[in-house]
């Protein structure tokens, strides 16, 4: 995926979820943060982060901030960004050859699941997860308790004692990366979860992502370690 329209600039403070104060050319802007997630190992006061300016003249803040440096690690903090690109790598057949079907959304049981899949008899569901949390080379989800990713994961456990296939797929917004583990520490429900998830057939995938300030791309298969 590529981004339009990217600039470099200063992070100054966040005040809440969903806006950041960062300094552009000298001047201070409010800009939209592209994660709702905490954060916080990233978003430092004075750390180099990118944006996007947007073409829409009737929104609120000019931009979008899409990225942020970490150290020498480049990291896309975009939450919307590990969909569209497990969306392109299902369309190029990382998942089954010649997909006849790729459905976003879709409907199953009580709930949405990010990706429904079909090639000729194989039928899947698939639970897309991006990754920004590092530690010494080390990716770990979730960075904030998640019990909307339990139920994911319990949907997923479903399908598959309903006959489909099911994956889960960890989309790790940076590299280099060692291997990827299961933040225990910050969510347990959803480590012992995914543990369980794994137990009874669930795919669990990560991919690394070559990063640059206006393009994401998935890359290399990364070791999860259960």
């Amino acid at each position: 995926m590529k981004y339009k329209n990217i600039h470099k600039a200063k992070f100054i403070e966040r005040p809440n979820r969903f806006i950041a104060y960062v300094e552009i050319d000298g001047t201070i802007q409010i800009c939209h943060v592209k994660n709702t997630g905490r954060c916080r190992e990233l978003l430092t006061q004075g750390c180099t982060v990118y944006l996007e300016e947007s073409s829409n003249a009737s929104r609120k803040t000019k931009y979008d901030l899409v990225a942020a440096e970490k150290g020498k690690l480049l990291i896309n903090l975009d939450s919307q960004a590990p969909n569209t690109v497990v969306k392109e790598w299902l369309e190029a057949g990382g998942l089954f050859p010649n997909p006849t079907l790729i459905y976003s959304e879709k409907k199953h049981g009580n709930s949405r699941v990010d990706f429904y899949v079909e090639a000729k008899k194989r039928k899947a569901f698939i639970e897309v997860k991006g990754v920004t949390l590092e530690d010494n080379g080390v990716a770990a989800f979730p960075d904030a308790p998640t019990e909307r990713g339990v139920k994911h994961l319990y949907h997923l456990i479903d399908a598959v004692q309903e006959g489909y296939e099911a994956y889960i797929i960890f989309v790790i917004q940076f590299k280099p990366v060692k291997y990827l583990i299961p933040n225990d520490v910050t969510h347990l429900q959803f480590g012992n979860a995914l543990r369980e998830a794994a137990a009874a057939g669930v795919k669990i995938l990560a991919f690394d992502c070559i990063v640059t300030p206006d393009t994401l791309k998935l890359d290399q298969v990364v070791q999860v370690k259960l």
